[in-house]
Order: C-alpha cells, then structure tokens, then sequence
C-alpha cells in the first residue's frame, strides 16, 4: 500500500497535547469549531431536589447563575465522566454518571420513579429524557440553559478522515461540505446515528472522550496502512 499522507478533519478545535497526537502520527490535520455554545440566562430561585446534567455545558451555564448554590445539596444524574467530574469540581454531588442519556433514563426508571427532577437542557437536545418520564409521569421540569449555534465551514480540499464530537456538528458539516468515501471517527452512538444517514464508514470511540476518538483514528489508519508504523 502506498505510504500517503493521511488527512484529517476535526469538526472541533483540539487541545494542544491532543493535537500532537494526530501530528505524531504524520497525520495532516485541519480543524475548526462546526458548532459554537452559548450560554443564556435563566432565572433559578428554586428547583426539584433531583438534577440532571447532560453535558458540561449545562454544568458552566449553572455555574455562572448567581443563585446556583441553592442547588449544592441536592442529587445530580449525569452524562459524560467530564461531566461529572466538572460537577464535583464545584462542589455538588453526583449519585451516578453515564455514557449516554438513554442508560441514565433506563437507571432513573428502575430506582427513581418516585422522584421530582430538574433537567438542565440545551436548545438542541434529544427527546429521550423528556418522553421517558412522560410515559412513565414521571414528574419533571425543564430549564433551557445554553443553545447550540451551527457555524458550518467550507473543506476545500480531499480528506481520509473526520471526526465528529456531537450530533450537531455532524449536522453543520453536511451544510457546507458533502460524505463520500471519508471514515467518520465519532464520540458515540448518538453521533454515529446521525452520521449513518449519509454513510456506513464509521468508526465509534470504546470511549466517549476527544482522546479515544483521536486513538481509534490513528489505529485505524495505522491498520490500513501498515508502512506508516
């Protein structure tokens, strides 16, 4: 197999540490920020004793409320290990975390039906949560914290890979730009399904992190083109 330059898309900025990476690996690497986060205000004077924390960005949007110590000694539910460790930074307390929404639903279901929760939720959010506990009348009340803004980006030349951290920044990447024979590396299930209505090449992190994605991109590719190792 040919010994070529692989080239790399990231749909997100990377660190400088998790960049190297992919340049360590001889990999050619254009990136930029598909989607941006806003955080708004929201008033917040009183709420169930249960939380639930989808993403970091829920988290730093509480955070920077004025009255968000009123919620340090109540329950947290979460998604993402980065997540919770951002909210146990700060001092609140975190009873179980999750890879992904629906597995925080089905622990919900199973031990906590009988609860009231506050579910900290961003303008683009999935409707698992919401319909679970309306199936169930599960009581629950919604606070809209931060919006996802797609800010699509023109790839002008060929690429090998893509990596997609969300959704959303699949959907702002098929604005300007098209799928066709490219591998798309993703941070999860969730990213994959919206991935799979343009293409089946995909990869899926063991992991949901930035990092694993950045690993199983450079083993892949690695495997495809042994004379790189």
């Amino acid at each position: 197999m040919t010994n070529k330059t692989i080239r790399i898309v990231s749909t997100k900025k990377l660190q400088s540490n998790q960049k190297q990476f992919l340049l360590n690996a001889d990999f050619r690497l254009v990136e930029a920020d598909f989607i941006e986060i806003e955080l708004t205000n929201f008033e917040l004077n009183s709420t169930f004793d249960f939380l639930i924390f989808t993403s970091q960005n829920a988290v730093l949007s509480v955070l920077k409320n004025e009255n968000h110590l009123i919620l340090k000694d109540k329950i947290c539910f979460c998604v993402g290990i980065k997540t919770k460790q951002l909210l146990e930074q700060n001092g609140f307390k975190v009873e179980n975390s999750f890879h992904y929404a629906d597995e925080l639903v089905a622990y919900l279901l199973e031990n906590h039906t009988d609860k009231k929760f506050t579910f900290f939720s961003g303008n683009l959010r999935r409707d698992t949560i919401p319909i679970a506990f309306q199936k169930k009348e599960i009581i629950f009340e919604e606070i809209e914290v931060y919006k996802t803004i797609l800010t699509p980006h023109k790839i002008n030349s060929p690429v090998d890979g893509i990596l997609f951290f969300s959704p959303s920044a699949v959907q702002s990447y098929l604005k300007e730009n098209s799928i066709s024979n490219e591998v798309c590396f993703c941070i999860g299930t969730t990213t994959a399904n919206e991935v799979e209505k343009t293409t089946n090449k995909i990869v899926i992190a063991n992991q949901p992190t930035v990092e694993n994605v950045i690993i199983q991109t450079i083993n892949y590719f690695n495997k495809s083109n042994p004379e790189k190792e």
